[in-house]
């Protein structure tokens, strides 16, 4: 079963390749996924890089382990996303769109320390072209003040998928929450392979893709991958930004 549906993504490609796939699930579907989030109380507050609260292999991993497997729902989602095929899709996905990454489908259990045992018996000293793997986080970002600060994400990343999980009319845009792409205002810090990170006011807003329900913002990880979302002006609301942040990224 594939949950996410890439058959409207439009992309953009200046200054690198996003977009957004809308409608990415089937309406049945994401309303009981959307149902079956998790509660606040099982988040980490996660300050360094924003407002944010998150839940995820790294984030309370004890917490997420539990959630998973008091879930079906959720347990049968994170085994899709460590499939071989949940990546072909969306590596596949792209290249309909003219980005190609170059990369193939990661063969399960074949890691880069198996290639590396494989190719030194073969008399090599490297571990050949990195596979990918993938991950998700619960994620969310209050409607009062909530922010994610300008960054172009981790170096081992390859592509990110953000998929909102809000009911509709659970959200109301006037707080904003859209995912921004930026540019710096000073070009000495386009090249950002390693993440620096900069404040609101160092960068431009290009374009934003509004927070709506049932929707996958797609993008890949480049040098100049700048985005954000801007602190949200819901002051004194108890609603919250809840997402799926999908991670694909090099072993």
């Amino acid at each position: 079963m594939a949950y996410l549906n890439y058959d409207h993504l439009t992309l953009r490609y200046e200054p690198f390749p996003i977009g957004l796939a809308k409608p990415v699930m089937e309406p049945a579907l994401y309303d009981r996924m959307v149902a079956a989030y998790p509660p606040i109380e099982l988040f980490q507050y996660i300050p360094k890089i924003g407002k944010k609260y998150s839940l995820s292999e790294r984030n309370n991993p004890d917490r997420y382990r539990q959630f998973l497997h008091d879930h079906e729902i959720w347990r049968n989602f994170h085994r899709w996303i460590k499939s071989e095929d949940f990546i072909a899709g969306v590596v596949r996905a792209l290249k309909e769109h003219h980005v190609d990454l170059g990369v193939e489908r990661r063969r399960k259990g074949f890691s880069r320390v198996t290639k590396l045992i494989n190719n030194l018996a073969k008399g090599k000293l490297d571990a050949g072209e990195p596979g990918l793997s993938a991950r998700f986080e619960f994620s969310m970002l209050p409607a009062d003040g909530g922010s994610v600060i300008p960054h172009t994400d981790a170096p081992g990343k390859v592509i990110t998928i953000v998929v909102s999980m809000v009911k509709e009319g659970e959200w109301d845009p006037a707080f904003g929450g859209g995912t921004e792409v930026n540019r710096p205002k000073d070009p000495r810090l386009s090249y950002n392979e390693l993440n620096r990170q900069a404040d609101f006011d160092e960068v431009e807003r290009l374009d934003c893709f509004e927070f709506t329900p049932n929707q996958a913002v797609i993008f890949v990880k480049t040098f100049n991958s700048w985005h954000c979302v801007r602190p949200m002006t819901g002051t004194g609301s108890p609603a919250m930004r809840k997402t799926l942040t999908i991670n694909i990224e090099a072993d």
